[in-house]
């Protein structure tokens, strides 16, 4: 028998599954568990005491059973097979998605795989080298694999969320993705992940091909014919999922040289700002010290400034901010935190929206205005360093136009500068940020503060390119068997939303074979 029940448990009541079966033992009135399987957990620190709300499973008169993580995945190597560009997770889970249904994928990856992307990203923070190919945005499992691995999604009506968590945990995650309110795995443990799931790939027969960057496409009569690898390779296919990443300009170029329709499409662009993550934590948690059985605190904030929505994004608890520029003569920042969130640092990006009338006058570059616009802020930042290392300025000197003399210490190896954000920042973009941030240090007692720096810039926030698709075969409304996919194209923001467009990706591929008789 199997009774459900829900529970708040106090964080030190739940800190571990066998002092939380003890505590509903001692309070359910029912003593006689075997165990227990958590269903879902959340945190609620806006009342004393702050507690967990958790809906519990309990086992009575059986023992636990495993949870069902089979997958139907069948061998391709003989099968007919589609051509995936991106090993990012769009890629990866369009690839499982096509093992599943008799079809071999083949990924061409520009990067390296996992392994060897490690020692670019050295080279990036200890020497200041940016290989192109090679870095946090461009390499086997994408920008995700080295930028914290946050699971969370509204995107529920898109595809199942839960079957994309199974698919992790089959892979090496924690069960506690399965439950949290806001799953995560952590940078440091998504690379094992990542090559697992490479594994299964080329074990049922699908190929993985890194070093392969996209370089053309064949286009006859209107419909995908191969596809051109490293300018000498020609692979024939009839479909083409398209899942680049949102950083992949030179894709943008190349479909706009062809004539392919693209638009250049709004995002957003700020700073990454860190804070101490004891301040953060006082803040949330209205307490000195949080104790050993809180995480660190998060915190999401949005406000309506000058005309333009200002927002936290991709907010790392015990985080590190990281440089994740794609080319030489730029700077971008993000953000990433291990699994334990356990650094001394709380970093989030704090971005302002950007429309199409903030880059009107890059319009000369047609649907790659919005690009172009993206970039020059990004080389601006570089041009008043030199360097990689990042412009910064304490939070209450930004807001009060007074330069830093100093900054705090900060997580970003690579180092900081001392420059007023207003002389590298759009002049909208500073005045929304300061504008806002005046509206969050009422709402956030203490986070307008100089213990807190802003680094610029945090640009990657999305493409700033959509490539158009058709809502039903999700195919380009140009060029038939090509099909954009997730972030790159402008259709998800994030690993879970991501891996979900190239699952859908790959069952239109599936469905056209079926209905052309093809498998």
């Amino acid at each position: 028998m199997i009774k459900q029940i829900e529970i708040a448990l106090l964080p030190e009541q739940c800190f571990d599954e066998l002092t939380t079966l003890e505590f509903i033992k001692r309070n359910s009135g029912v003593s006689d568990i075997n165990g227990i399987r958590v269903l879902r957990k959340s945190l609620d620190a806006r009342k004393r005491p702050i507690h967990y709300n958790l809906l519990v499973d309990l086992f009575l008169e059986e023992q636990v059973s495993e949870r069902d993580l089979n997958f139907d995945f069948k061998n391709v190597a003989h099968a007919p097979h589609v051509v995936i560009i991106g090993a990012g997770p769009a890629g990866l889970f369009a690839a499982l998605k096509f093992i599943e249904q008799g079809i071999k994928p083949i990924i061409f990856e520009r990067g390296k795989d996992v392994r060897e992307r490690r020692r670019d990203l050295a080279l990036i923070t200890r020497h200041n080298t940016v290989n192109p190919e090679s870095n946090y945005c461009f390499g086997e499992g994408g920008a995700g694999t080295y930028s914290d691995g946050k699971l969370y999604t509204r995107s529920t009506k898109r595809g199942d969320v839960k079957r994309i968590l199974e698919l992790f945990v089959k892979h090496g995650a924690d069960e506690c993705i399965l439950y949290e309110a806001h799953p995560h795995i952590g940078t440091n443990k998504l690379p094992n992940i990542i090559t697992a799931i490479r594994d299964t790939i080329l074990h049922f027969g699908g190929e993985v091909h890194f070093n392969s960057k996209l370089t053309d496409m064949v286009i006859k009569d209107n419909a995908i014919a191969a596809v051109v690898i490293n300018q000498n390779q020609t692979v024939e296919t009839k479909h083409v999922i398209l899942a680049t990443g949102h950083s992949a300009r030179d894709i943008f170029e190349l479909l706009y040289k062809k004539n392919i329709l693209i638009e250049a499409k709004p995002f957003a662009l700020g700073v990454r700002i860190e804070h101490p993550q004891a301040l953060i934590d006082s803040i949330q948690y209205k307490c000195d010290n949080r104790g050993a059985y809180l995480p660190a605190a998060s915190y999401s904030i949005v406000n309506q400034s000058l005309g333009h929505g200002v927002f936290s994004f991709c907010m790392c608890p015990g985080g590190i901010i990281a440089p994740a520029a794609t080319a030489p003569g730029e700077i971008v920042v993000n953000g990433w935190s291990p699994s334990k969130r356990n650094n001394a640092f709380a970093n989030s990006g704090l971005v302002v929206s950007i429309d199409n009338k903030d880059f009107e006058k890059f319009n000369d570059y047609g649907p790659l205005a919005a690009l172009k616009f993206q970039q020059s802020v990004e080389q601006k930042c570089f041009s008043v360093t030199q360097s990689l290392q990042a412009p910064a300025q304490r939070v209450l000197d930004f807001v009060n136009k007074k330069h830093s003399t100093q900054l705090p210490d900060c997580s970003y190896i690579p180092g900081l500068q001392s420059h007023n954000l207003d002389d590298v920042l759009p002049a909208f973009v500073s005045a929304s940020l300061r504008d806002a941030l005046l509206a969050f240090g009422k709402k956030l007692k203490g986070y307008v503060s100089n213990d807190a720096v802003m680094v610029a810039t945090e640009s990657r926030t999305s493409s700033p390119v959509r490539i158009p698709r058709d809502k039903e075969s999700l195919e380009h409304p140009q060029i038939k068997g090509l099909l954009p996919c997730a972030e790159g194209a402008g259709y998800a923001g994030g690993i879970i939303s991501a891996a979900i467009d190239g699952e859908n990706c790959a069952m239109a591929v599936v469905k056209n074979l079926k209905e052309f008789n093809r498998i």
